[in-house]
């Protein structure tokens, strides 16, 4: 499947956490990382809407969720 986050944004990610220069196989992972997190928060936010009766995931769902699969990751945000 063909990745959803572009290279460019996520370059400039990692230069304004301090870096130089940005390989394009450093990017890559961290799309890829990204890009599978986001999927298990936004199912996870799917499963909570769909919880509550609703068909719309609403932003306290998400934030919810991302919450849940973070801590369980030992990443408290």
């Amino acid at each position: 499947m063909a990745p959803e986050i572009k290279l460019t944004p996520v370059r400039r990610l990692i230069k304004k956490a301090g870096a130089e220069r940005v390989s394009a196989d450093a990017a890559e992972a961290l799309r890829d990382i990204l890009e599978r997190l986001a999927k298990k928060i936004a199912a996870e936010a799917v499963s909570a809407a769909s919880h509550a009766g609703r068909k719309t995931v609403k932003e306290a769902d998400i934030e919810m969720a991302a919450k849940i699969i973070l801590e369980k990751a030992g990443i408290r945000i």
